[in-house]
Order: C-alpha cells, then sequence, then structure tokens
C-alpha cells in the first residue's frame, strides 16, 4: 500500500511541479506579498481535491477524466469542461514546450533546437504507455523536489532571515482558491487516467495528504524567498535564475537540469491526459497519438514563456473556480461518498 500510495504522491507532484511552478513564475503570479495564509489554505484545498478526484477514479475504475467529470459535475456541464480541459491541457503543455526551449537555451542551444529535443524525448517516453509515465516520475520527480528544496534551503541559510507569517497582512487569501483552482485541470486529467490501477484506498490518503503537505512547504519557502528579492525578479524570464544569480555557474547548470525535468514532466502530463481522452477514437499506438499530438503543438510556442503564463494561468485559475467549488461540495452532496 505504501509503495503504491507514494508512486502516486510522485506522478501528483511532477504533475503539479512544471515549468510554471518550479521557475517561481506560477508562484509569483498568484502569491507575493502577504501570501502565508494563503499557501496554508492551498496546502488543504490541494489535498481535499485529490482525495476526491482520486476515490472518484478508483470507485468508477476510470480511464480518461470524461466519467469524472460527469460524476462530480453533471452530463451537461461535463461536456462544457471536456472541451476546456482539453483546451487547457493543449495550452499548458504549449506553455512547457516552450519553456523546455528557453531552458536548454542555457547549454548554448538555440530555442528550436530546445524543443525538438524536448518533443523527442516525451514521444520516446509513450512507447511505453502509460507505464512510462508513472515510472519516469517515480524517478525523476524526487531528484526534482530534493534538488528545489536544496537550491532554496540553501539560500535560506545563506540569507539568515527568519520566515514568519503576520497575521494583520494576510489579504492575498483568496489566491488558495484561484491557485488551487488552476491545479485543479491537470490532476483530474492524469489521476483520472489511472483510477483502474488504485488498488486501495489507503494508497489516496498517502498520495494526497504527502503531496499536499510537502507541496505546501516548498511553496511557503519558495515564495517568501521571492517576496525577498522582488525588486530582481523584473529582470528574468525565470525567477528561479534571480534566486541563482551569485551561485558558481555549475548550480546554475544543474538547476536548469532540474527545471527541464519539471517541464518535461508536466509535458508528459498534459499529452498523457490528451492521449488518453482520443485514445479510443483513434486506432493507432499511444506514442503515435502523442507525436501527433506535439506536432501540432510546436507552431504555438512562438508565444513565449512567461507571457503564455501570465495571461493563461490566471484566465484557467478563474474559469475553474465551478470545477474546484464543485469537488469540494461532492462529498457533502452525496452522501455514499464516504461509504
Amino acid at each position: 500500500m505504501w509503495k503504491a500510495g507514494l508512486r502516486w504522491m510522485f506522478l501528483i507532484m511532477g504533475t503539479m511541479i512544471g515549468a510554471g511552478y518550479a521557475s517561481g513564475r506560477e508562484i509569483w503570479q498568484f502569491f507575493g506579498h502577504e501570501s502565508g495564509l494563503a499557501i496554508i489554505l492551498f496546502t488543504v484545498l490541494f489535498s481535499i481535491c485529490c482525495y476526491i478526484i482520486m476515490k472518484i477514479s478508483y470507485e468508477k475504475k476510470t480511464v480518461h477524466f470524461l466519467p469524472l467529470l460527469e460524476t462530480v459535475l453533471g452530463k451537461r456541464i461535463a461536456a462544457i469542461y471536456d472541451i476546456m480541459l482539453v483546451f487547457y491541457l493543449f495550452s499548458v503543455t504549449v506553455v512547457m514546450l516552450a519553456g523546455g526551449g528557453a531552458t536548454l537555451e542555457a547549454f548554448s542551444l538555440p530555442f528550436w533546437a530546445g524543443i525538438a529535443i524536448t518533443v523527442a524525448l516525451l514521444v520516446l517516453l509513450f512507447i511505453w504507455d502509460l507505464q512510462g509515465m508513472v515510472s519516469i516520475n517515480a524517478f525523476i520527480t524526487p531528484a526534482l523536489v530534493i534538488g528545489l528544496i536544496t537550491i532554496l534551503l540553501t539560500y535560506f541559510i545563506k540569507d539568515g532571515q527568519m520566515f514568519y507569517i503576520d497575521w494583520s497582512k494576510q489579504n492575498n487569501w483568496p489566491a488558495a482558491f484561484t491557485f488551487t483552482a488552476l491545479n485543479i485541470m491537470p490532476l483530474v486529467a492524469v489521476l483520472a487516467a489511472i483510477g483502474k490501477e488504485i488498488k486501495r484506498k489507503g494508497e489516496i490518503w498517502i498520495a494526497s495528504i504527502g503531496s499536499g503537505l510537502i507541496l505546501g512547504g516548498i511553496s511557503f519557502i519558495y515564495n517568501e524567498i521571492l517576496t525577498e528579492i522582488s525588486s530582481d525578479i523584473a529582470l528574468y524570464e525565470i525567477p528561479l535564475f534571480a534566486i541563482l544569480k551569485n551561485n558558481h555557474n555549475m548550480v546554475l547548470v544543474i538547476m536548469s537540469i532540474i527545471l527541464w525535468s519539471a517541464i518535461y514532466t508536466t509535458a508528459a502530463t498534459g499529452v498523457v491526459g490528451l492521449a488518453s481522452r482520443f485514445r479510443k477514437k483513434m486506432e493507432i499506438p499511444l506514442w503515435s497519438i502523442a507525436l501527433l499530438i506535439l506536432l501540432i503543438m510546436v507552431p504555438f510556442t512562438t508565444f513565449g514563456f512567461s507571457t503564455l503564463i501570465a495571461v493563461l494561468y490566471p484566465l484557467y485559475g478563474l474559469l475553474n473556480l465551478y470545477l474546484l467549488a464543485s469537488l469540494l461540495l461532492y462529498p457533502i452532496t452525496n452522501k455514499n461518498f464516504d461509504k
């Protein structure tokens, strides 16, 4: 049970920690000053949502997200969100591809070459079907989390300042709802795809609580550091590099690799969500569907990484508030949920 629970926990975290999150751009977009309470609320909301999504997926033995949406929203509204989720996964994966190209520029590769490498490795991943996705998260995500925590704590120790929450200045607490809502879509897409693979309810508890606590802790530390260096963030496409600006070049190289890994796992999340949705309609291998989807996405990467995040992420956060509310109310309106 613990082994499976941790595997799903890493899958959730790999879904969450993408280019926007690992780079700091997404955290700064939603949080920033006066956000300690917002991050605590996010931790609670995120864990609850993961639990509800996984439990419904487990009970329905789902293989893609539409049955879960129909259960939570009803068929009519689910049809609208079905289209929205497809567009969301498409556009966010475009953001990941753009981030992949931008990150590999640190290794003196052209932007388009970075995108081509990312696409090729994504297609390769799906040769092993869904198992490739689960396996790569079990390997990359722990390294990604450890690397990110190490960078943040190293800065924290060098800086010597203590983090604390001033409860009289927490006006940004509503951001918890839009930030959680933003991340609901990919969670629905990925966790619904593995519903039939969940064997016990204990796995759900481990994955949902564990991922919420770890992501909440990282988010708080990350946001506090970004708040301290807020005057420098505007100078960088990727805020994380503002934290690393005084470090040795080798640290920058290592963090670039970690950042690209985050982009890769989240791009894989978007592709698996889309591919699993259309798989029954296309009688071809999963890797072929992935290749077709990625080739359609590539031209849209010209908009740029930070521009896409600044425009699309807040918009999706607002649109997903209804889905978030429906998920949170589902256990209350359905008496058989906890049985």
